[in-house]
């Protein structure tokens, strides 16, 4: 694994480089302004250390025991100051067996995976209902574009970790069957807009936590 994070690091930064750094050196995120549509006001420069450029939190696994079987670690802005501003962010996907990262959107980013350990099935829906699926392995990289739904599923016998490159600081996330039935609309609006039976979304607001 440590033989794949220089390429990572390198793949990411060159596919996702920011204009920024012709404006300024940096714009590391000063937690105690608030926090504005494009960002995190700018830390004082004279207060920056390394500290703020380095993230220790993607070299842990993530805890997978819950219903997707999968956890998602991320370095963006409100936890990686350094990456503030610079159009670049990254995340770490732990994958039980048959865990899954359900389909779901990024509102502001692009993003691209690199298969470290494992085997996943991903794939993405464009705007014409297309489908782009593939079965990755390791060393496998993958492009999901901005706004489409798409997911990553483990389909071999062992855990799968994956990490994840985005060109925003924080791309935004919405996990559709979240989006559906983690919500207290009620069922009968919920059928009517999804033609699902009333039987089961409650089913599914059961397990998702949702009410109505």
């Amino acid at each position: 694994m440590k033989n794949m994070i220089i390429p990572i690091f390198f793949l990411f930064s060159l596919l996702f480089s920011s204009s920024l750094g012709a404006i300024q050196d940096f714009c590391v995120a000063d937690y105690s302004a608030p926090q504005g549509p494009a960002g995190y006001s700018c830390k004082n420069p004279a207060k920056v250390t390394v500290d703020n450029f380095v993230y220790s939190g993607l070299g842990v696994p993530g805890n997978t025991t819950n219903i997707i079987k999968a956890a998602v670690t991320t370095a963006f802005d409100n936890q990686f100051p350094g990456v503030n501003g610079l159009g670049i962010s990254l995340a770490r996907a732990d994958l039980a067996p048959s865990g899954v990262i359900p389909f779901h959107t990024h509102r502001g980013a692009s993003e691209i995976i690199i298969v470290i350990e494992g085997t996943i099935t991903a794939g993405f829906v464009s705007s014409a209902n297309k489908v782009y699926l593939k079965t990755l392995k390791k060393g496998d990289i993958m492009l999901f574009p901005q706004g489409l739904l798409h997911f990553q599923l483990n389909v071999g016998k062992t855990s799968a970790l994956f990490f994840v490159g985005f060109n925003s600081p924080n791309p935004g996330l919405q996990l559709l069957d979240f989006a559906l039935f983690a919500n207290d609309l009620p069922t009968e609006l919920v059928a009517a807009a999804s033609f699902l039976s009333p039987a089961e979304i409650k089913k599914l607001k059961a397990v998702l936590g949702g009410t109505g």
